[in-house]
């Protein structure tokens, strides 16, 4: 799904953004509930932020990449927790483009999003290419998002990609 966002672009540095885990829900722009295999998950765009709330038989989470006030957890580049019965991991990394090279990257990837079912996008007044976009996916136990947060002023793209997923048992003797 592709919506115009009806916002400013604040959000407009990438080295803005901070990561949290286990916020409550935020006021949203755009939303999109899915049910993946008895998983419940909600894409939430906030401006050039995202929100993801996975609500399983295992138990919840709540991921936030946005700009927080007073957030001291900046954007790490990965994560790996334990959370009650899942694994929880996430990695974020930065890809700085040429202004033609941004062009064509954020074509493909709305592209991409706009006609997936378990994709959200949305677009903010005064660029077309200044976008933050979202695509989910499950399967064997595990939920998948990648996340695409694009800043065209900068010529940078921060990607993320999350995976939830139940806890594999290590052999004994590891």
């Amino acid at each position: 799904m592709l919506t115009s966002l009806k916002t400013a672009y604040t959000d407009t540095r990438a080295a803005d953004l901070a990561w949290a885990l286990g916020r409550e829900p935020l006021p949203a722009l755009a939303v999109l509930d899915l049910e993946l295999s008895g998983a419940k998950l909600q894409l939430r765009l906030l401006g050039a932020s995202h929100q993801v709330l996975l609500d399983e038989e295992r138990g919840t989470c709540s991921e936030t990449v946005a700009c927080m006030p007073g957030s001291s957890t900046p954007l790490p580049l990965g994560v790996a927790k334990r959370l009650g019965e899942w694994d929880y991991e996430f990695a974020a990394r930065v890809e700085t483009l040429s202004q033609g090279s941004f062009a064509g990257r954020a074509q493909e990837l709305l592209a991409l999003v706009a006609d997936h079912p378990n994709g959200l996008a949305g677009t903010f007044p005064g660029s077309p290419h200044a976008f933050t976009a979202m695509l989910a996916q499950r399967g064997e136990g595990q939920v998948w998002w990648r996340t695409w947060h694009a800043y065209p002023q900068e010529g940078q793209l921060v990607v993320t990609r999350t995976r939830v997923g139940v806890r594999v048992p290590t052999p004994a003797g590891l």
